[in-house]
């Protein structure tokens, strides 16, 4: 498989598994829970990668310890010995069979077969790069994060073939320093409160387009207090309305739609004839 964000892009809009697809006895950021996703037909995989106390790298978010795994410690207050006795519980708060899986073995099962976004990419550019790198797996990879200088200088330094996208919210002020620059700037990921707002306008998704740049949305929701798509979320479309959900995303024009409902988004794109884009 060739890996190229444009080429994919032109052809359909691509969905990312936020942490996987997860319910039930099947955790979040497992081996499980991101094979299930490519079965529902993800195109990209989302991850966070943490570091242990003796600098081994963990599929895990920072912070989530207590919620996912009953556990109060820091992984990366831990070594790699404790960590692996470590295991996920369920939504009931029931203790899984599922251990925390390093980023090589996250590597080994998904190279070859999907993009995969790296979050928390920047608590360990040098390390995590070097794992991408060791495993050849460079053109599938996309990080993001919000942009600032010292940002771009460490990405140039330690890894500028990486595919980037800047974070940004309302507006995109950065867009032509970083066309000029010598990252592998590839598109922004766009947060919005409104839909007026300039990022979410067909204007400026056309004007991204046709500098050869993408455009990721998010329906997922961390807090319904905070819309990252001006509520045009995985909730609205699973209990209010699908077109007002996922319909109107995918009408405007963005190119990647990030959900943690999957299956349920491939579905209702390809019963409305809106998952691949008209010639």
């Amino acid at each position: 498989m060739n890996f190229d964000f444009w080429e994919s892009a032109k052809e359909k809009i691509l969905i990312v598994a936020h942490r996987g697809t997860f319910g039930g006895n099947i955790p979040c950021n497992t081996l499980a829970g991101y094979e299930i996703a490519l079965k529902q037909g993800a195109d990209v995989l989302e991850i966070d990668v943490e570091m242990s106390a003796d600098g081994k790298l963990y599929i895990f978010h920072p912070g989530m310890e207590p919620h996912h795994l009953c556990h109060m410690e820091r992984i990366r207050n831990m070594t790699s010995e404790e960590i692996s006795r470590l295991r996920y519980v369920n939504y009931d708060r029931t203790y899984t069979q599922f251990g925390v899986n390093t980023f090589d073995e996250f590597l080994e099962a998904f190279k070859g077969r999907c993009y995969v976004n790296v979050d928390k990419f920047w608590g360990h550019p040098k390390e995590i790069y070097e794992a991408i790198k060791r495993h050849g797996m460079t053109e599938q990879m996309i990080v993001k994060s919000t942009p600032s200088e010292k940002v771009f200088s460490v990405l140039e330094e330690v890894a500028p073939e990486l595919p980037y996208m800047p974070i940004v919210r309302n507006t995109h002020p950065m867009h032509e320093q970083l066309v000029n620059s010598k990252l592998n700037y590839v598109g922004a990921e766009v947060l919005f409160e409104q839909e007026d707002a300039e990022v979410a306008s067909p204007a400026f998704i056309e004007k991204m387009h046709r500098d050869g740049k993408l455009v990721w949305v998010n329906s997922i929701i961390y807090n319904y207090k905070e819309q990252l798509a001006a509520g045009h979320s995985d909730d609205t479309a699973l209990c209010t309305d699908p077109d007002l959900g996922w319909g109107w995303l995918a009408k405007r024009g963005f190119d990647f739609i990030q959900t943690d409902w999957t299956g349920m988004l491939l579905n209702y794109l390809k019963e409305n004839d809106l998952l691949y884009k008209k010639k």
